[in-house]
């Protein structure tokens, strides 16, 4: 890779404990809890450690409980709904961060709900283990939004997302016209049951392999959006074949674990390599040539989304919102243009 390199610190930072756009007490305290260790109980006490205040004249509190902080795209997306919440002098936003662990993200909520947050905000980790927490926030009468991905079907809730069967579906098409003849792929699939996870392996099924009866999968686990899984997986299939044509991924983060495996490796050098979110390192890794293409799926969008949203709620101008941003193909030839952005948000620094 190039010179460049990636900036996460600052989601690390906030995303350990609670970070509010609008108040110092709050940004001290996000700095204390990074500075703790990510053992299970400082990371449930760290849950707690929310402003026990309650709305104050016309400010609101919103609590965001982000998916994990380990998922780049998910630290991303946290970095830029704090950033997002600046532009609305009355909303004072937390972050929480769930881990990655359905137990530790369900009393994320649990917690929030106790404290009276006047919304909540959830990127679930798994949509069926957090249905019955977002049901409880609608309960008790907090405003509710889920988020990248959202939970259908819960009477009352809001959703602020993206289609994840047209963002697999653009890559799946260039697949077409790319994947050579006899092919073998290996395929990383995010979570079980997570609606992004589960559509967009819908998308390709139905828009490449269904299309191109030639390709063989040599290899297909579930890698729940880690990186550090994706490179066990890849690891394993590279002992086990000595052809792969090309990795398809149901995001970003796996993908570039995969590639991490076959760099510099004979006879990978013509690896081809589907991702989506439009990361960072994504958009640095297509620009060079050693990834082929990602489906953006821009955190800024869904964060400036996710506070309009939460503010025509919270104001009464809307009772129940559900949009979705669009999707956007990125290959070599445009992500110098994603790379530029993300050097002038401070994701990516010389």
């Amino acid at each position: 890779m190039t010179a460049l390199f990636i900036s996460m610190t600052l989601a690390t930072g906030l995303l350990a404990g609670c970070g509010n756009s609008n108040s110092s007490d709050s940004t001290d305290s996000a700095k204390q809890n990074a500075s703790e260790t990510e053992s299970d109980s400082e990371a449930a006490e760290a849950k707690t450690e929310s402003t026990d205040e309650t709305s104050s004249g016309d400010t609101y509190r919103v609590a965001y409980i982000a998916r994990a902080q380990s998922d780049s795209f998910a630290a991303w997306l946290a970095n830029e709904m704090l950033t997002a919440a600046e532009q609305y002098d009355n909303i004072a936003l937390d972050v929480f961060d769930g881990q990655a662990d359905d137990e530790k993200e369900n009393a994320a909520i649990e917690n929030a709900i106790t404290n009276k947050y006047d919304a909540i905000i959830v990127q679930p980790n798994n949509g069926e283990a957090q249905r019955p927490y977002v049901e409880q926030i609608v309960d008790a009468g907090i405003i509710a939004i889920t988020t990248n991905a959202r939970i259908d079907g819960i009477e009352g809730a809001s959703s602020v997302d993206a289609d994840p069967y047209k963002q697999a579906a653009v890559n799946a098409t260039l697949a077409l016209e790319q994947v050579p003849e006899n092919a073998k792929v290996v395929v990383l699939n995010g979570p079980s049951g997570n609606f992004h996870a589960d559509e967009r392996r819908k998308a390709w099924e139905a828009e490449f392999f269904e299309k191109r009866s030639d390709v063989e999968i040599v290899g297909e686990q579930i890698a729940n959006w880690n990186k550090d899984e994706a490179v066990q997986y890849m690891e394993d299939w590279v002992s086990s074949t000595d052809q792969i044509d090309a990795i398809i991924s149901m995001n970003d983060n796996m993908a570039a674990g995969a590639l991490e495996v076959v760099a510099g490796k004979e006879g990978f050098e013509d690896i081809l390599c589907y991702g989506v979110d439009g990361t960072a390192e994504a958009c640095l890794l297509i620009e060079e040539g050693t990834m082929t293409a990602t489906c953006l799926q821009s955190a800024i969008d869904l964060a400036e989304l996710n506070m309009e949203s939460v503010h025509k709620l919270l104001t009464g101008e809307e009772t129940e919102i559900n949009v979705d941003i669009n999707e956007v193909l990125i290959t070599q030839e445009n992500a110098s243009e994603y790379v530029k952005m993300y050097k002038e948000r401070g994701l990516i620094e010389e």
